[in-house]
């Protein structure tokens, strides 16, 4: 089968000749580019800016938080929730915020600070940390079924240990103590071996251990006395 080849000259005509019909979007296309690239540099330089400013917001936090000065900690703790809360930094604000109740005795403070690092923490695992101690602050409301219910919708974050000890918590006080230790148990089994609290974890479930035997005496006896 014959086709035509074209030469350089022809191949250059044509290409000229696209060029004369097409300039016009190829300066808008050009144009756009550079529009958008330019943008996309000065979001990031905004964002690294932004970003850069609350982290410095934080350390102040810090600062007054090691000297007690816990009003002015609060007023950058609102400052970074209102102004900076697309950064982890609000998030982390905000988890200083409820620590601040929490020392006051103020649950209610603390999970409505807990409740919005909640809502805008960015990552599982930035949420997960924020989730342990929004179910510690429901089971001292005296929300332990909510506590409970909550617990199992945390994101898997590395936080495994923390929450089955939680969820052991939750069940001790709903009185489902063969659920809790079957929980603790299982928290123990996700700690490390030379974990801090692990002690503390095993007392827990040896608490629930002594408890269980301790009344199974007094339940033969009684059982005995009725019969």
């Amino acid at each position: 089968m014959a086709f035509d080849v074209l030469d350089e000259h022809e191949q250059g005509e044509l290409v000229r000749k696209w060029v004369r019909e097409n300039w016009l979007s190829i300066v808008v296309g050009i144009g756009l580019g550079l529009v958008l690239l330019f943008g996309w540099q000065q979001w990031r330089t905004h964002r690294a800016s932004r970003d850069m400013d609350a982290a410095v917001q934080y350390d102040a936090l810090g600062a007054d938080m090691t000297k007690k000065d816990y009003d002015a900690a609060k007023a950058i703790a609102a400052k970074l929730k209102s102004d900076y809360a697309g950064t982890p930094y609000a998030v982390l604000a905000a988890m200083r915020e409820a620590e601040i109740a929490t020392q006051k005795g103020d649950t209610e403070g603390a999970w409505a600070s807990l409740d919005w690092a909640w809502q805008h923490a960015g990552n599982d695992a930035l949420k997960a940390t924020v989730g342990i101690n929004l179910a510690r602050v429901q089971l001292a409301r005296g929300k332990a079924q909510e506590a409970l219910d909550f617990i199992d919708k945390l994101p898997k974050s590395g936080f495994d240990a923390a929450a089955a000890e939680l969820r052991g918590d939750a069940l001790v006080v709903l009185g489902r103590k063969d659920d809790a230790r079957a929980a603790y148990t299982d928290a123990l089994a996700k700690l490390e071996p030379g974990a801090p609290n692990r002690s503390f974890l095993e007392m827990k479930l040896s608490d629930l251990g002594a408890a269980a035997t301790a009344a199974a005496p007094a339940k033969a006896a009684a059982e005995k006395k009725n019969s």
